[in-house]
């Protein structure tokens, strides 16, 4: 099956919780979309650079950066048990885009409800979701308005919603 969980970021509240649903069993409190939304957000935002000076920074080596079908810098991972929380990561990336609170933990993976849906049945966070969440077939073909930010979960951004470096435009010549 092909289908992805496509997310509407325009519709879903960069403040407080979501109050969408989740089934996979590893959230305590039921807060896995909101663990989800986190890493895409975060994905998102975060410049992947090919030096990671965050990673590097880390004194408990706590950050990695994973290979990523979708994007060749890699995803950046925190592992949970090694990070202090010391913001040292924040304080080396060159961009000001690493926030240690959106910085995934392992644990916060999405399953997409692999193995535990019936056929036809839709994940418990695109039932609870209100339109912001979808669990449908994407067509193959790059579309502006959707980006898969990891293996199966499409972010469905409004125009010009993702980072794109900007280019400086050469100064025209003055005769």
């Amino acid at each position: 099956m092909n289908d992805k969980l496509i997310i509407d970021m325009a519709r879903c509240s960069t403040q407080g919780e979501s109050g969408i649903r989740c089934s996979y069993k590893h959230h305590p409190d039921n807060k896995g979309f909101d663990a989800l939304l986190e890493m895409v957000r975060f994905a998102m935002v975060c410049r992947r650079c090919e030096a990671a000076p965050c990673v590097t920074a880390c004194p408990r080596n706590a950050l990695e950066k994973l290979p990523s079908r979708y994007n060749d810098a890699g995803v950046l991972k925190r592992h949970n048990m090694l990070c202090t929380g010391c913001g040292t990561c924040a304080m080396a990336c060159p961009f000001g885009t690493v926030y240690t609170d959106l910085i995934p933990f392992p644990s916060s993976t999405c399953d997409l409800c692999k193995g535990r849906l019936r056929d036809g049945e839709k994940p418990l966070c695109v039932r609870t979701s209100d339109g912001r969440v979808e669990y449908t077939e994407v067509d193959p073909s790059p579309r502006e308005d959707l980006v898969e930010v990891f293996d199966g979960i499409v972010a469905r951004v409004a125009d010009g919603a993702v980072w794109k470096p900007l280019l400086r435009q050469p100064r025209e010549a003055k005769t």
